[in-house]
Order: structure tokens, then C-alpha cells, then sequence
């Protein structure tokens, strides 16, 4: 443990620096370097990450496939930021680490099988979406639980967020903000023909959800995991990853909860 300029200890004795390829992240990480005795990912037990909201998606599912998860303290050298905290080049990460809260937040697990029965899992952290791969609408069967609750629903696409995904994708199609410790996920339409009046569902994050193509030869469905992209889906099946928790951490009063909260008072 280090101790910070302000006397408060740093609970992390081996630091990563990671940055995106973006000229302000290289940039930032040039400064940064000689604040710390930084080490490899591989050995460190905190990631300090430069850039913005897809990198830093892209180093936590680089945790989840490596197998070996650590907390994040994330610096917005993106466009949003969600995820992030304010980069500030006069800040000694010293600092602000010995004075970062720590916050949980569970992956969804996606169990898909191609149109060729090859079966794939992935996670996401934000959302797992289904879209139309041609002109075609989708045409998708819904379960939740053990029950078809839409035998058909013909639409562009669908998805299923997690609250800390809830003001990505899924709000920008309508879908709700979701509070942190809901526990619950978002099953939203993407511009749904049909039923023309569903707008989606809100559902507990016990529940399992399976979605099944229906007509894939005429109209092929891909699925996005975050990043990560399958295409000619047959059926995906969504779960919380309960037992793989991610861990981020935020300077005070710059909460994931605060910034989820907030985004629902933004009138522009």
C-alpha cells in the first residue's frame, strides 16, 4: 500500500495503466507514466484505464475472458464517459484511488446457437441486442420464465440491458433507465410492427430469457454481445452472471448510481 498526498492509504499495491489508441488517451498515458511504478495487467490487482466507455468494456471483458478479474478506475478521455471518471492531468492517481467507491455490477450471460447448431456463451456487460441482418423485419419468439409470452414479435431487433447498460442502446430505443441495484433487466423492442403497441418489459434479473428465431432462412437475425457479434442466430438464452462480478470504482460523488439518476433529469 502507498500512501497519498492527502495521508489516505491506496488499498492497491500493484497498478496497471492501460489507454486506448486515441491521440488524447496516448497523450494522457505519456503523462501519467511516471507517477507510478506501473506493472503488466497480468500482475496488477487495480487497472487504471484511459479512454472512453468501449474501452473500457473492451478491457473488462478482456478480465472476463483472461479469467482473472480486478477493479477499474476508468478516466473519460472519450465522448461520454459513462463509465469513467473526469480525467484531470493535474490529479495524482495516488489520490484518487485512496479515495474511489467501489461498485459491483453482474454480467449478462448469453448461451446462443447458430443456425448450424454451433453453440456459443458470451457476456455482456451492457446489453445483448438481436438484429435483422437483411431488409427483412425479424420475426422472434419470447420466452421469460417457462412461458411464451410473444409467440411472434416482428421487429428490427430486440434486446435485453442490464441496468449499467440501461442509458446505452436500450435508451436510445425507448427503452427505461434502470436504478443500479434494481435488480431487474430490460427487454426492449427495437421498432417493433408488430404487436404495434408493445414498448417492452421490465423483468427481475432471476428470470431467464430465451429468444428464438422464427423463419431464419428469409429473415437471418445476428447477436451482439456488447461488442461481439454472432450472425444467423437461431435461439439465445440471457441470464445474470451473479457469480462473475465486475468491480469499478468512482471518485466520490461521481457514482454509476448518481450518473443513472441524473440522465433521467436531462432536458435538452
Amino acid at each position: 500500500m502507498t500512501k497519498s498526498r492527502e495521508g489516505r492509504t491506496n488499498p492497491y499495491k500493484r497498478m496497471a495503466l492501460l489507454a486506448s489508441d486515441t491521440p488524447r488517451a496516448k497523450e494522457a498515458y505519456d503523462a501519467m507514466l511516471p507517477q507510478q511504478d506501473w506493472v503488466p495487467i497480468e500482475e496488477a490487482d487495480v487497472a487504471v484505464v484511459l479512454g472512453g466507455d468501449g474501452f473500457m468494456l473492451q478491457t473488462l471483458h478482456a478480465m472476463l475472458d483472461r479469467g482473472k478479474v480486478i477493479p477499474a478506475y476508468g478516466m473519460n478521455l472519450g465522448t461520454v464517459g459513462f463509465l469513467m471518471n473526469r480525467y484531470d492531468k493535474r490529479a495524482v492517481i495516488a489520490n484518487r484511488l485512496a479515495k474511489a467507491n467501489s461498485k459491483a455490477i453482474a454480467p449478462l450471460r448469453m448461451e446462443a446457437v447458430t443456425q448450424d447448431g454451433t453453440q456459443h456463451s458470451l457476456c455482456a456487460i451492457n446489453e445483448v441486442s438481436l438484429l435483422r441482418e437483411t431488409r427483412q423485419t425479424a420475426k422472434i419468439e419470447v420466452t421469460v420464465g417457462s412461458r411464451v409470452r410473444i409467440k411472434e414479435l416482428v421487429c428490427d431487433g430486440v434486446l435485453v440491458s442490464t441496468p449499467a447498460g440501461s442509458t446505452a442502446y436500450n435508451l436510445s430505443a425507448n427503452g427505461p433507465i434502470l436504478p443500479l441495484d434494481s435488480e431487474v433487466l430490460a427487454l426492449t423492442p427495437i421498432s417493433p410492427f408488430r404487436p404495434r403497441r408493445w414498448r417492452g418489459a421490465i423483468l427481475p434479473d432471476r428470470m431467464r430469457i430465451k429468444l428464438r428465431v422464427l423463419d431464419p432462412d428469409k429473415r437471418p437475425v445476428a447477436a451482439v454481445a456488447d461488442q461481439k457479434e454472432l450472425r444467423d442466430i437461431a435461439e439465445v438464452t440471457l441470464e445474470i452472471a451473479h457469480e462473475t462480478e465486475l468491480e469499478l470504482l468512482f471518485d466520490p460523488g461521481q457514482s454509476l448510481e448518481e450518473r443513472i439518476v441524473a440522465e433521467q433529469f436531462v432536458v435538452e
